[in-house]
């Protein structure tokens, strides 16, 4: 592992250096000791004597700084660029907040696209979707109530949706299988985070099966999305894509009694407009079956549906660590900047530029918005000169989770000194963790923390991605690195 060292900063043993916002400074030849306070003994030996006692294979790259000064405190391969895996969300959070402003929401509306009299529309009606991440079935069936209390009981037209506001992105990353939820496809509208809901029980006459788009006023049944049980044990899942249908099997004998799981959608407009058909009908509006354009209607908007401010979106997102948000919100931050990405990499590559040009993260190079592609690569020293800038404006730490600190049996801490707000990062036989620690005498501190076993996780055969061997025992040990890194930090930088 000390091969993987490539600086550090001692002050005295340790080095110190100033982050400014275009770079780090050379460290200073000498410098004071700082008094070994805090937790209990004080740390032996260097960052590399943690380092070895993790057993974690693979490499490891940190920095961290003083967080007012920019001090940088420690480093080990701090130029070294990991996938950043979920941590990268932290970074485009901060793209949509520069570019759109925390106040931003998205609208989806309700467009009729010719005349109406006497309660018929005499044209098309059409679902236009507006890049709004957190479109649920909730907000489809207001939409539906509040077209009916336009006064329309009837269209003569076709049914379309618009999805163009964003580019199709058929799956997040496409080396993940085909039946994980967290690698859905993208467009410009999305329902309940491109997932469907599938539900199967066995009775006398063998399994009955259900695919809806549930919520907790509505359960709409869905026809593009179809599954069927298949005499078998292998494969679990296979997936078929058809025109206008989601073909589905599952393996009969990986069911059990009952269960349910949300399953990935290939057709995120298609499947808004089935499950907004349904809701319409509900409403005594009679719809055709939605057609999917990528041109946007100019007509008379009939209803309205508005997101919570984007602040509140990036909160949740950091939060529950929702790739389809990062992805929605980065793409749309690069529309804001100047027109319609081809792909989501060229969108990922344009934010790259931005945090270059805005951070000086010239060592970044990302190939989405959620960190989910293992293509990505950050260095703990880009991530740092980020985190220093934004804690003298208070815009990321408010919006990140706190980071619970844990005893060795891993129940959580709630008396710890230290208090973490940060963004972790979990890909298999990747780790990270980035954001903000308060030692025990107010310091507060930024740090990055990348892990990475790149050759294990290339081993990984596709099929096996959900749950790969020894995957979960090596993220486990990485976890651990990051506190012992993290209660070093605070043993020699604050008491």
């Amino acid at each position: 592992m000390s091969g993987l060292i490539t600086r550090r900063f001692l002050l005295g043993a340790l080095g110190a250096s100033v982050v400014p916002a275009s770079g780090f400074a050379n460290a200073p030849a000498t410098s004071l000791r700082p008094q070994l306070r805090g937790l209990g003994a004080a740390p032996q030996g260097g960052p590399e004597t943690v380092i070895k006692a993790s057993g974690l294979s693979g490499e490891v790259a940190f920095a961290v700084a003083d967080a007012k000064t920019g001090l940088q405190l420690e480093a080990v391969g701090s130029t070294t660029g990991l996938p950043p895996a979920s941590v990268a969300k932290a970074l485009t959070a901060l793209y949509a907040l520069d570019v759109l402003g925390a106040g931003h929401v998205f609208r989806t509306e309700v467009v009729a696209d010719g005349p109406i009299k006497n309660g018929v529309l005499k044209g098309d009606l059409v679902l236009v979707g507006g890049s709004d991440p957190t479109l649920d079935t909730n907000a489809l069936g207001k939409l539906a109530a509040n077209l009916k209390a336009a006064g329309v009981r009837e269209v003569r037209g076709k049914f379309k949706v618009y999805d163009g506001s964003l580019p199709y992105v058929r799956s997040i990353d496409p080396e993940q299988p085909d039946h994980l939820g967290y690698s859905p496809s993208v467009s410009g509208i999305a329902l309940n985070f491109n997932r469907v809901h599938f539900e199967w029980k066995r009775g006398g006459q063998g399994y009955t099966v259900a695919m809806d788009a549930r919520s907790n006023k509505y359960k709409p049944r869905v026809a593009m999305a179809q599954m069927q049980v298949k005499n078998r044990r292998l494969p679990v899942y296979t997936y078929e894509e058809t025109a206008r249908i989601d073909k589905w099997t599952v393996a009969s004998q990986a069911l059990g009694k009952g269960g349910s799981r949300w399953l990935p959608v290939r057709k995120p407009a298609l499947y808004a407009g089935d499950v907004f058909q349904t809701l319409a009908r509900a409403n005594g509006i009679v719809l055709e079956n939605p057609k999917v354009t990528r041109s946007r209607p100019a007509g008379t908007v009939l209803a309205i549906h508005q997101s919570a401010p984007l602040q509140t979106i990036l909160r949740g997102m950091l939060k529950y660590s929702t790739n389809l948000t990062a992805e929605m919100v980065g793409m749309s931050a690069t529309v804001a900047r100047g027109g319609t990405p081809s792909s989501l990499k060229a969108s990922a590559q344009e934010m790259s530029r931005w945090a270059a040009s805005k951070y000086g993260m010239s060592g970044t190079s990302l190939v989405d918005h959620s960190g989910l592609g293992d293509a990505s690569r950050v260095t703990p020293q880009d991530l740092l000169r980020a985190l220093v800038q934004v804690h003298k404006v208070g815009i990321l730490r408010p919006l990140l989770k706190p980071f619970a600190m844990r005893d060795s049996k891993g129940r959580v801490l709630k008396s710890h000194p230290i208090k973490v707000d940060a963004k972790t990062g979990t890909l298999n036989f990747v780790s990270g963790l980035g954001g903000f620690m308060t030692a025990a005498d107010g310091t507060e501190l930024a740090f990055a923390i990348f892990t990475a076993d790149t050759a294990k996780r290339s081993r990984i055969k596709r099929a096996d991605r959900e749950v790969p061997e020894g995957a979960r025992a090596w993220n486990r040990r990485s976890k651990r690195l990051q506190q012992k890194l993290i209660e070093r930090w605070g043993a020699l930088y604050g008491s």
